[in-house]
């Protein structure tokens, strides 16, 4: 495949039979059997990678069934507003409020804005930038939006936990604990440490479209799903 030719199809249950190994994709499964073959990226270690997700350059019909699988997965839990997380984060949840019903969201942000508030902010990394140091900031004319409402926060993949944490803390800053987290795609099991250290009610808390193991490399070359 191209490398733009990634997340622009959902093909449909069976397209693709069950595989053990893999050389440059990795076939994902939602849960009605849907199919999405997302690019496998290396770590740094070179023996271990990932399987790939960017929401804002997937075909929009990708997008859409991924917002509406999110949506219908958070929608029990009455959800009043959204608050999407920088930078990919922002392409779903801001889908996910409209298909909600939703006539806004409230985007956090890592731009410093001359009226924002260093009270107001928390660090953050990601797995997709982990040399860059940034830090994650609400707008404070937001904070009304948000207080005393049901919450949920989105990103688009919850990898290491970093990200979906730093999130969860900056709600804390404010008096705000979600009360759904929502991706489209979890991406391995690593995040599962670092979210009970956060709080255990988080993990009973996290709704997901499909999800992706850690993938190890093989005696021939090859990908596979690494052993626990």
């Amino acid at each position: 495949m191209a490398p733009h030719d990634f997340w622009q199809e959902l093909h449909p249950p069976g397209k693709f039979a069950e595989q053990k190994e893999f050389t440059s994709f990795y076939i994902a499964a939602l849960e009605d059997g849907r199919q999405l073959r997302l690019p496998i990226r290396v770590l740094a270690d070179g023996d271990h990678a990932l399987a790939s997700l960017i929401v804002n350059q997937a075909s929009f019909a990708v997008l859409d069934a991924l917002v509406e699988s999110l949506a219908e997965k958070i929608r029990p839990m009455r959800i009043d507003i959204v608050a999407g997380l920088p930078t990919l984060g922002l392409t779903l949840a801001a889908a996910v409020a409209q298909k909600l019903g939703h006539g806004r969201y409230v985007p956090l942000g890592t731009s410093r804005k001359f009226w924002y508030r260093d009270e107001l902010s928390v660090a953050l990394s990601s797995i997709t930038t982990p040399t860059q140091q940034k830090r994650l900031y609400i707008d404070p004319r937001m904070l009304p939006l948000l207080a005393e409402r049901r919450v949920a926060l989105i990103d688009d993949v919850i990898s290491s936990g970093a990200s979906i944490v730093a999130g969860l803390e900056l709600l804390a800053a404010c008096g705000i604990e979600p009360v759904a987290i929502g991706a489209a795609m979890l991406q391995s099991e690593r995040w599962r440490e670092k979210l009970a250290a956060a709080g255990p009610q988080w993990a009973a808390r996290i709704a997901g479209v499909f999800a992706t193991p850690m993938l190890e490399r093989n005696a021939a070359g090859r990908w596979q799903v690494a052993r626990l």
